[in-house]
């Protein structure tokens, strides 16, 4: 954000900020994968597109943030991202005359990624804020669970990453009771995100099926990179 390493809480409060890239690179470059997010694009307030194209090229990454078309994903994968990452635009209002099998949810979009980029390269984001589907940074939401949203979009991803905004930045723990919850609704991988704080909580993840996102505990010291 802002053309600096970030991390918010709870999407609002900037806590940390970084310009050091490439000590976060190095920390980083034994990872299978980075989660890279530009929050300017995700808030609708700019773009880091440099950044993001420079550190693809250095890291293997999964990119999202204010894509909203299929050529949005095609740009950054061309520019060495390994997946991306669609949120805001699988939700909400149909373009009109788009026909519509769910009210909530552009299915005829999420099918258009997949024809166009590929299953594999796709990442659907289901983030929620006080248990509803929360969308464009964060800052608005859709009257559907995360359950409804992952069942629906189910055949048209690789993998869902899901962040629980309400805990996201504060390091109070994850709750381990949903990521179960979301496991079963799911054969795709599933990657969780917001309030890890420890390597014990990613074992017991792990020990679900489940992958974690780590960063306010990487960022402050309180879990070694």
């Amino acid at each position: 954000m802002g053309g600096r390493i970030v991390q918010l809480v709870q999407g609002e409060k900037l806590k940390l900020a970084f310009d050091d890239f490439e000590y976060w690179i190095e920390r980083f470059s034994k990872y299978p994968v980075v989660q890279l997010i530009d929050l300017d694009a995700a808030m609708r307030q700019g773009e880091n597109r440099s950044l993001i194209e420079m550190i693809c090229k250095r890291l293997p990454c999964q990119v999202g943030g204010g894509l909203k078309t299929a050529e949005d994903g095609r740009i950054l994968l061309e520019a060495g991202a390994k997946r991306v990452i669609y949120g805001s635009n699988l939700f909400g209002a149909a373009e009109p005359g788009e026909p519509r099998r769910h009210k909530l949810i552009r299915l005829e979009f999420a099918e258009e990624l997949k024809n166009t980029l590929g299953e594999e390269a796709l990442v659907f984001s289901v983030d929620t804020k006080a248990g509803k589907v929360a969308i464009k940074g964060w800052k608005d939401s859709v009257d559907l669970t995360p359950e409804e949203a992952i069942t629906w979009l189910e055949d048209s991803c690789a993998a869902f990453l899901y962040t629980h905004v309400d805990t996201e930045g504060t390091m109070q723990g994850f709750p381990i009771n949903v990521a179960a919850i979301l496991r079963a609704c799911t054969a795709k991988q599933l990657i969780v995100a917001g309030g890890i704080k420890q390597q014990s909580e990613i074992e017991a993840l792990d020990a679900m099926g489940v992958d974690a996102v780590a960063g306010m505990a990487v960022y402050s010291g309180a879990m070694e990179a």
